[in-house]
Parts: structure tokens; C-alpha cells; sequence
């Protein structure tokens, strides 16, 4: 089994695995996010590091939600360090949610309301690359990622036809 990489500094106690009869997965508290979608640009996506779960898949910026954080702050807080997007420079478009009972991922789709670059910043990221929606599905996805897609690229196209 792959475990994430090696932590410097402050390990949060949400970082950490929960088994259960569905598997075991990242996150104590659950895990979270961020579908950054800029309608010129499509979504933001993580070419995940080699030694990460399920490395070399493509997927959302994301992990382990902190105790007591709620998804959406969990979903940016990750965002932020894994790809320096910026809080401010999006809005919540909608949150899916992924439940096995005793372990959620929550999704938080956001719009881009001023344009920045991602930047690498943190070694969970081999590559950060924004990939129109029509060609999402063309990568190689993280697993949970190709699962909810379908649904996740449905309810964005109906806020692009809306």
C-alpha cells in the first residue's frame, strides 16, 4: 500500500487512514476537493505524484478535511497548498458528496471569478494543467474521480447552459 509522503512540521490529526467494509480510505475526518472550473479554461486537475494513492492518475486538488472543518474550507484550504489557488478568486458553484457511512469526499465545484495560474506547491503534484471538459475523460482519472465525473461534468455544463 502506498501512503502519502513524508509530512514536515505540524501533522494534523485528520491525516491519517479509516477502514471499514467499503475499504479504507484517506482522511479521519474525511477527505475533500476543489473542481476549480474556468469557463474559458475548463477544470483544473492534479497529475498525482508517483508515490501518492492511486499516483499517476489525474484528479482534483484535494485531501484530508482538518477536525471540525467544514468540506468547502477543507476543499480550498487543500487547494491552496497543493496548488496556490486562491480563495478569492472563486465562488462555490455546488458539493457533491460521496458517502460509505463512515468516511465522505466532498467535491466543492467553484468558479473562477478572476483568472490566476496554478502553481506546484507541494511535491503531491507532478503536474497542474487546466483540461476543457470535453477532454476530462481522455486522461488517465483517479479511480473515485472517474466514477463521479459523469454526474460532476453534467451539472457543470447545465451552469455553462443555464
Amino acid at each position: 500500500m502506498v501512503r502519502p509522503g513524508p509530512v514536515t512540521g505540524h501533522r494534523d490529526p485528520g491525516d491519517a487512514w479509516v477502514d471499514g467494509e467499503a475499504g479504507k480510505f484517506w482522511g479521519r475526518f474525511g477527505s475533500a476537493g476543489l473542481l476549480v472550473f474556468d469557463a474559458d479554461r475548463g477544470v483544473l486537475l492534479q497529475h498525482r505524484a508517483i508515490w501518492s494513492d492511486h499516483g499517476g492518475t489525474w484528479g482534483l486538488p484535494g485531501g484530508a478535511r482538518h477536525q471540525h472543518e467544514s468540506a468547502v474550507d477543507g476543499a480550498l484550504r487543500e487547494a491552496w497548498e497543493e496548488a496556490l489557488v486562491p480563495a478569492e478568486n472563486v465562488e462555490t458553484l455546488f458539493t457533491s458528496v460521496y458517502d460509505v457511512g463512515y468516511w465522505t469526499y466532498t467535491t466543492v465545484a467553484v468558479s473562477v471569478v478572476t483568472p490566476f495560474e496554478a502553481v506546484i506547491s507541494d511535491p503531491e503534484s507532478l503536474a497542474l494543467e487546466w483540461v476543457p471538459l470535453h477532454r476530462v475523460d481522455q486522461l488517465r482519472l483517479h479511480p473515485g474521480f472517474v466514477t463521479a465525473w459523469p454526474t460532476l461534468r453534467k451539472r457543470l455544463e447545465d451552469i455553462l447552459n443555464s
